[in-house]
């Protein structure tokens, strides 16, 4: 099989890369990427190592480039995309076209050659939870806070579209926040381990109080491959860690695995539409796909503690 990977040298598409290379070393993997400021260098020549390996540097609202690409594979794993919600708030448009108009190119490639498309979205589509709320199932309406949530929604929608409209093979998955090796520095984990080891101050929103889910990047790796290869065509699956933790208790957490003090925190002016909870009920892709976690939130910090220490954080 022949796999296109979009946005593939950014942290959660070349974690999967690295995946199916290990687990699937019979497949070829193509990469597209535009190679902005969210890539790392050092991640890059890694991936350069892999054997079946070919990298195309390119934007993905470059339809010219797309079609070619698209039509030597046999599907295409959808990551590409705008990711960083202070970004968006500051400068939505890049927002609207990569996530929206270039999920639009690359589903109008799709059906001309008649490929397989999975997208990767986010749970961040279905918007906020109270603090007593049940968790977000794939029937939850989507009701986005932020421009990237806004944009995500969007290109979900179109992908539905296309599958209704054109009988295109598609799939959606909505993941929680996660976190691993390779993230870029302003995610929260990998932003407040690099403040820990420079002993500067640790800057969290508000009060802290903000809860998130937390599920490791290669439990989210495991999960992709099961829809890609088992999923059922149109339909969406969530991942999630099962690991509701506030921002404040993450970030204690990562001073207490780096033997820092908590008075290192520094409690700043909340983000503007700061969305109190996300949690994601995951039981679908469990009960239908056989999908388990191989990851604690506990066990999988500290790894990913470790992995930038020794790293430095590249």
């Amino acid at each position: 099989m022949i796999l296109l990977v979009t946005g593939g040298s950014g942290f959660i598409g070349s974690n999967f890369i690295r995946y199916i290379s290990k687990t699937y070393p019979e497949y070829s993997i193509i990469n597209l990427d535009l190679l902005t400021y969210a890539v790392n260098q050092k991640n890059i020549e890694e991936l350069d190592r892999l054997p079946n390996y070919t990298f195309f540097k390119g934007d993905i609202c470059d339809s010219n480039l797309v079609a070619p690409l698209v039509c030597a594979c046999d599907a295409v794993i959808h990551f590409a995309a705008e990711s960083h919600v202070d970004r968006s708030i500051t400068g939505p448009g890049a927002f609207i076209r990569t996530n929206v108009v270039g999920t639009q190119v690359l589903l109008d490639a799709c059906v001309k050659y008649k490929k397989r498309f999975h997208h990767i979205s986010t749970d961040e589509c279905y918007g906020s939870l109270g603090l007593s709320d049940a968790r977000f199932t794939e029937s939850s309406p989507y009701d986005p806070s932020s421009p990237y949530s806004a944009s995500k929604a969007s290109s979900d929608h179109l992908v539905r579209a296309y599958h209704r409209t054109y009988g295109l093979e598609t799939t959606i998955s909505n993941c929680s926040n996660n976190y691993g090796n390779w993230q870029n520095e302003e995610k929260l984990i990998p932003h407040m381990i690099r403040k820990a080891m420079d002993e500067k101050r640790l800057p969290i929103y508000g009060t802290g109080e903000n809860i998130r889910d937390w599920v490791h990047v290669e439990d989210h790796c495991a999960a992709i491959d099961l829809i890609l290869h088992s999923g059922r065509i149109g339909k969406t699956y969530l991942i999630g860690g099962n690991a509701e933790r506030s921002n404040l208790n993450v970030v204690k957490q990562i001073l207490n695995i780096m033997g820092r003090s908590e008075s290192m925190i520094d409690f700043v002016t909340d983000r503007k539409g700061h969305d109190l909870r996300y949690a994601v009920d995951s039981s679908k892709i469990e009960r239908e796909l056989g999908w388990t976690r191989q990851y604690s939130f506990e066990d999988g910090l500290k790894k990913t503690v470790s992995w930038y220490l020794q790293h430095a954080l590249v």
